[in-house]
């Protein structure tokens, strides 16, 4: 792609029946970076990440993701292109065991090809899963199945890692495991696009931030400039 975007988002405006809640949002991910979404509850970030995924389909404006149209593709198609969304609330199989769990985000014949060595991956990025492997996923804390949903998303070998809110409501140890590990996935070649309330952890990971307002991009810039940013400071950081 000539423009060195992995996924670009135009002048998208989103509703819900007819309730507009995205307006004219326009932000760009380019491969390798780890990029990140900041705004209040209700700002628009979840609706923004369902829309990349066709989860919904935009008023007008479009997304791409490596020069192909998403928002013209059922929600189906997103996965084979190379991207996982892994949603808020984690939304394991409970009654189903964890490695089940994690077998199911290989569902797509180039992934099935790879599910063994993609299994080993996993495992090594969450050793606490190999030994839940035989485990309920109902059964486990929910830092636990935090981990194994995003090592679900994690084995369709997507090039786009989505995560919506992963830190939320884990303890503080847990989220420093959660930020520990999006690093981790990140220095392994995964490009990031993550959606998160822990808005001071997300800036100092993140190569560059949108921060959402009322379904507006309001401010951008790199995560260093944007954690002494004195708007941040004030609306997100309590500073």
């Amino acid at each position: 792609m000539s423009s060195g975007n992995m996924l670009e988002v135009k002048s998208l405006d989103v509703f819900y029946g007819d309730v507009q809640v995205l307006w004219d949002v326009n932000f760009e991910v380019k491969q390798g970076e780890v990029v990140a979404l900041i705004g209040a509850n209700g700002s628009g970030k979840s609706t923004t990440l369902a829309t990349i995924s066709s989860l919904l389909t935009p008023k007008r404006g479009s997304v791409t993701f490596e020069g192909q149209p998403l928002h013209t593709r059922a929600a189906h198609e997103i996965i084979s292109l190379g991207i996982a969304h892994v949603p808020e609330a984690r939304r394991l199989f409970p009654d189903m065991t964890v490695e089940e769990n994690l077998l199911l985000g290989a569902l797509t014949p180039e992934a099935k090809k790879t599910r063994p060595e993609m299994l080993e991956k996993v495992y090594t990025l969450f050793p606490r899963m190999r030994e839940r492997a035989k485990q309920l996923a109902g059964t486990m804390s929910g830092g636990e199945q935090q981990m194994a949903a995003i090592g679900r998303g994690l084995m369709s070998k997507p090039r786009l890692l989505m995560l919506d809110e992963p830190s939320l409501g884990l303890s503080p140890l847990l989220v420093g495991d959660i930020f520990r590990v999006v690093e981790e996935v990140h220095k392994q070649g995964v490009t990031v696009l993550l959606v998160e309330q822990n808005v001071f952890k997300t800036l100092t990971i993140a190569d560059r931030a949108y921060v959402l307002e009322n379904g507006q991009i309001v401010h951008s810039g790199t995560g260093k400039d944007l954690l002494n940013d004195e708007h941040v400071k004030k609306a997100y950081l309590g500073l």
